[in-house]
């Protein structure tokens, strides 16, 4: 009976998001190409090829490791509709990821399950409209509301991501406090210590033994 569910699940919700996921990502990286190509056909801008590769390697020096990372770690909270949804939506880890994880917190599903995939994906698509409609009203009058506001206000903006981050780990953390303790604690020694490790190093290898932690842990739990 649990096969024939699972058989069901994966033809009905799984193989139709991951069929369309794949041609609106696709599309969407194509269309992100149409400026570039609008002002080389209009007035025929078009940097050397030296450059556009210099600036290619920049990019990818920078965010080339979040290629790797957003997409393992995200994905346990995420889900597979919820991934594809996400990142062809943008603000992934300051918006989509806390949505998601509030919405399963709120209901209380079961961490990686199918329940739980879909309480995100309704988080996430809740997120997606909510942000359409303030990103909408700010590009309109966004502007006239940052000159009204304190510059206290203006500079508090800068902690709003941390903060974001540093509530998810502690409602993570509260649940796993084993995993969360070896998370923080592996992050304060590179960072207080080793005190060498660039940050497009840190952040994966934190990532990573972290999840290579968790594995070992519940494997051996389960033994």
């Amino acid at each position: 009976m649990e096969n024939s569910k699972d058989q069901a699940y994966y033809e009905n919700f799984t193989k139709p998001i991951i069929k369309t996921g794949k041609w609106t990502l696709l599309l969407a990286v194509a269309f992100c190409f149409l400026p570039a190509i609008y002002l080389w056909i209009r007035y025929g801008a078009l940097p050397p090829v030296k450059s556009i590769i210099t600036g290619w390697f920049l990019i990818a020096s920078i965010y080339g490791s979040y290629y790797f990372i957003e997409p393992i770690s995200f994905f346990p909270v995420l889900g597979m509709a919820g991934t594809y949804m996400s990142f062809l939506a943008g603000n992934i880890g300051n918006m989509r990821v806390p949505c998601a994880a509030v919405a399963q917190e709120a209901l209380k599903v079961e961490p990686g399950s199918k329940k739980a995939e879909l309480v995100a994906t309704l988080g996430i698509a809740g997120s997606i409209i909510t942000n359409i409609v303030i990103v909408t009203i700010a590009a309109i009058a966004g502007n006239g509301l940052m000159q009204l506001f304190p510059p206290v206000v203006i500079k508090a903006f800068e902690f709003v991501l941390p903060a974001i981050f540093g509530s998810m780990f502690a409602m993570f953390a509260v649940k796993y406090p084993k995993y969360g303790a070896f998370a923080i604690g592996l992050t304060l020694f590179l960072l207080g210590v080793v005190k060498v490790l660039p940050v497009y190093v840190l952040i994966p290898l934190c990532v990573f033994s972290t999840i290579i932690f968790a594995t070992t842990s519940y494997k051996k739990k389960a033994k």
